[in-house]
């Protein structure tokens, strides 16, 4: 009798879990989601004693930071030729330090989930910088999710690597002057 019982029921969930009725109306469309495969920015701006030499860059609203992603920003430190007369872009990942005659000069940045200050130290007085080394900097910030970030294979010292991690090309970077 405990057989034939427990044949009913094991039936019966079968029976019942396999039943299907109409199909309900469409819900709600639900908002677009977060882009979590991270971003690229570019910023140009020039330090300057007005700027107590450093560059503040506030993330738009769109982009969502948490704590546990990852932000790194880099200096486009040369150009070079290819060999087929295309130009490319040498990306170095900050912090960067050279020395001058006149002293250390150190390229660093700082960052929240809200914004970004790259920004200069110098042993020496800073009214003795040349342009080339204030005027104009060209930074990339890039925002990498935990997920990316924890990944090994990934070097990210290689701007170009980030990108391809991120499956991100040069047209997908937003570009952004600063005064």
């Amino acid at each position: 009798m405990k057989t034939i019982n427990r044949l009913f029921i094991l039936l019966t969930v079968l029976f019942l879990s396999s039943c299907e009725g109409e199909q309900g109306p469409p819900g709600i469309p639900g908002q677009d989601g977060i882009n979590l495969l991270g971003s690229v920015i570019e910023i140009e701006g020039t330090f300057s004693a007005q700027n107590d030499y450093s560059l503040y860059y506030e993330f738009p609203n769109n982009l969502e930071i948490y704590d546990s992603d990852l932000v790194l920003v880099y200096i486009l430190w040369d150009q070079t030729d290819d060999g087929n007369g295309n130009v490319l872009d040498i990306w170095r990942l900050l912090p960067q330090t050279v020395v001058l005659p006149e002293g250390v000069l150190q390229y660093n940045f700082d960052y929240t989930v809200a914004d970004v200050e790259i920004f200069l130290n110098y042993t020496s007085d800073y009214s003795e910088l040349l342009p080339a080394e204030t005027d104009n900097q060209v930074f990339r910030i890039a925002v990498l999710p935990a997920a990316y970030a924890a990944n090994k294979s990934i070097d990210l010292a290689d701007m170009n690597a980030v990108m391809k991690s991120l499956k991100k090309d040069i047209s997908s970077v937003k570009r952004y002057g600063l005064q």
